[in-house]
């Protein structure tokens, strides 16, 4: 699948720090510890709305901890997915009276437009639910062997018992296993299964639906086992980053976890696994569902400048949960002008001690809002008191389209 271009990436002095992040496996902030080339898989849409503010600081998130990683050091292997094959964009094809495959590929192309305008670095390997199909079969065939699959008229199912680590992904008790698997796209009730929380990993054909044609049979295959598969072929095993959204920890990565360390045989199957905070607007989680959506492109095609979107995100950090406002986007617009006004002067106070503080600040768990703190500091001063380096404008310039994605 097509991705979309890369962006300039100025060079800076020195070399930044080694980044430590939060794991939801242990609860704790660790180092990131990934050799020459750091490996990072982060869970792409299902295209049948994008991209909204809340895919928009996931990916702004992953693309900061990309930034940082190079910026000490590393080559980065990034891989994301499309599930361009799922139910929820089946829904929205019947429910429009639209091709699933047109939306899928429209709303793919609009979320490229949106990732470019905010400067985010795209995956090496962007790879789609149904170009994956064969690689899906040949691994649930793998499953098979290994005893870890069952069938439920005709259907497929992953035994999460097969994987004695199975849960300390996200760290649920059985309870709220249950509760969270039934409203996020499990089917725990099902006749026929040996535990509720097993799950689909092949579903053979169902009357109007696309299917593929497979040695498992007709049919298509289910969400996890897509990301497993993908993530496996081109990363390999105990990648450094498995990383999306809050709401996926479980099961969608629980589950993904536990199919690659039976596939493997191996633990763990990431390193860190990492997870952004939800964004809330009109005093709920933007969801599709409800349908309280601010999205990038609209704003861009009112004429806000991308640079302002994504500071505007990179205001909170990544963990904490907030709500997007006019008043933060306006905010962030008048930082987005102080910012510019301040580079552009022909000289300012030496710029090498904010350099050392947002290096600090997204090194120690990407904390974004202190990094953005030291560049206002640095305005401010310029603003108020002048200054005589001549470089330092453009170390600016440099270290906030570097660390933070955002072009003056």
């Amino acid at each position: 699948m097509k991705s979309w271009p890369h962006p300039y990436l100025p060079s800076l002095p020195g070399t930044g720090l080694p980044l430590w992040l939060f794991d939801t496996a242990t609860r704790q902030v660790r180092a990131t510890e990934p050799g020459p080339t750091a490996r990072m898989y982060v869970c792409g849409i299902t295209p049948y709305d994008a991209t909204h503010m809340g895919h928009a600081f996931t990916y702004v998130t992953f693309d900061t901890i990309n930034r940082v990683w190079r910026d000490s050091g590393h080559d980065v292997h990034y891989v994301q997915n499309v599930t361009d094959i799922d139910d929820p964009l089946l829904e929205r094809a019947v429910a429009t009276g639209q091709d699933w495959q047109e939306i899928a590929h429209r709303e793919t192309a609009l979320f490229r437009e949106d990732m470019t305008d905010l400067n985010v670095i795209p995956p090496q390997d962007y790879i789609g639910a149904v170009e994956s199909i064969p690689s899906v079969a040949g691994h649930v065939e793998t499953l098979q062997e290994r005893g870890a699959v069952y069938a439920v008229d005709g259907d497929l199912y992953f035994r999460v018992r097969s994987d004695p680590r199975f849960g300390e992904v996200a760290g649920l008790d059985g309870a709220q296993m249950l509760a969270v698997f039934a409203e996020r796209g499990g089917d725990p009730d099902r006749p026929g299964k040996e535990d509720p929380l097993d799950c689909l990993v092949w579903q053979s054909a169902r009357p109007d639906e696309p299917a593929w044609d497979t040695p498992l049979g007709h049919g298509r295959p289910g969400w996890h086992i897509e990301c497993t598969a993908i993530a496996l072929d081109h990363l390999g095993m105990t990648i450094d980053v498995q990383g999306g959204g809050t709401d996926l920890a479980f099961p969608h990565h629980e589950m993904s976890a536990s199919e690659a360390q039976v596939l493997r045989q191996e633990w763990p199957f990431a390193r860190h696994y990492v997870h952004s905070s939800m964004v809330s607007w009109q005093g709920h989680k933007m969801s599709k569902s409800r349908g309280n959506l601010v999205f990038v492109s609209k704003l861009r095609h009112d004429g806000v400048d991308p640079n302002a979107i994504r500071l505007a995100l990179l205001a909170h950090h990544y963990r904490s949960e907030w709500a997007w406002t006019e008043h933060g986007l306006a905010g962030a617009v008048a930082r987005l002008e102080m910012w510019r006004a301040a580079a552009d002067a022909p000289a300012g106070p030496s710029a090498q001690a904010t350099l050392v503080r947002v290096r600090a600040a997204l090194a120690d768990d990407l904390r974004t809002p202190e990094a953005l703190d030291a560049i206002d500091d640095w305005a401010m001063a310029q603003q108020a008191d002048g200054g005589t380096d001549p470089d330092a404008p453009d170390l600016i310039r440099n270290l906030a389209d570097a660390l933070l994605g955002i072009r003056l």
